[in-house]
């Protein structure tokens, strides 16, 4: 572990590999000849189905568990991780779908919990003057670094457990379902955030089961299946080179609209008018609406006139 670098690595640089390798519990294989890589600079989402491997994937990358077989590799080395300790001493940070955080404690005891400065008498300046450096250069929405964790939000939170992970300098974060149980704008911000930490130079590896959220922000999507390698996809985002439709011609659109209108009655009539519809209700609404009397044309006054 001592031959591992800890200068940054290049932007595209290849931090981690897998090659090979299984996790058995007992008679049950959790995952089967997985290979995988990861680079300096970019998101890479697991997906798949319940079961398929991803949270176990995780936790062999963050030391929980060890690998049944193959070989794990870390900046072109052969590496073992023994326990988290040891990846975390790496360069490998992990952050679970709980958080881990102190509801009754203040943000910046929250991101130094257990890396205090100066244990034996704590610089609570130095302390929080590098808590608000940090979640400054994350543009973090957080109004004070005294506030309890447990007035914060959903998103507040995510982002004080993706900061605490910060702290040690990593080269390879983990998020495990960033984005569970979080509304659209706790969404978006914690979005935005996984993307400015791979624009620090870090790779990135998100568990998520929301599709929308891992094409907006992932390079790369490997899918797992029953503990296997099924596919690595693309996510597109824009459609390069797209040219809008040219317009029809003038006789083709006048033609189109002429045949979007409804058809015209064959007879108009005043029953087709608002204030003859009470005539022409039910079933003889085709029906002609009854004439107004015309005195000249009543036949008793003809007889009577002829009459006379």
């Amino acid at each position: 572990m001592s031959d591992i670098s800890s200068a940054p690595p290049a932007r595209g640089e290849r931090i981690l590999s897998l090659r090979g390798v299984t996790k058995k519990f007992g008679a049950v294989s959790a995952l089967t000849d997985i290979d995988l890589d990861i680079h300096a600079g970019e998101v890479v989402a697991l997906v798949g189905d319940n079961g398929a491997g991803k949270s176990t994937l995780v936790k062999v990358l963050a030391g929980v568990h060890q690998p049944s077989s193959g070989t794990i590799e870390f900046q072109g080395k052969e590496v073992s991780l023994a326990d988290p300790g040891a990846a975390l001493n790496m360069g490998i940070a992990t952050v679970f779908q709980d958080l881990a955080l102190c509801e009754n404690l203040d943000v910046v005891s929250n991101l130094f919990l257990g890396h205090e400065l100066n244990p034996l008498r704590l610089d609570e300046v130095q302390m929080e003057v590098r808590a608000w450096t940090l979640l400054k250069e994350l543009a973090a929405r957080i109004p004070s670094v005294r506030e309890p964790v447990a007035s914060l939000s959903g998103g507040q939170r995510q982002t004080v457990a993706i900061a605490r992970s910060l702290l040690l300098n990593p080269k390879i974060i983990m998020l495990d379902e960033p984005t569970a149980a979080l509304g659209v704008a706790q969404t978006a911000e914690v979005l935005n955030l996984i993307e400015r930490v791979r624009d620090r130079g870090l790779g990135v590896i998100i568990i998520s089961h929301n599709m929308e959220d891992v094409r907006a922000v992932a390079d790369r999507i490997v899918v797992l299946r029953l503990g296997k390698n099924n596919g690595i996809f693309t996510p597109i985002r824009a459609i390069t080179n797209w040219s809008p439709p040219s317009p029809a011609p003038a006789k083709t659109r006048f033609r189109a609209v002429r045949n979007a209108r409804p058809p015209r009655p064959r007879h108009r009539s005043k029953a087709h008018e608002p204030e003859h519809q009470t005539f022409c209700a039910g079933p003889q609404r085709r029906a002609r609406a009854p004439r107004r009397y015309d005195r000249r044309r009543d036949p008793r006054l003809f007889r009577s006139r002829q009459s006379g």
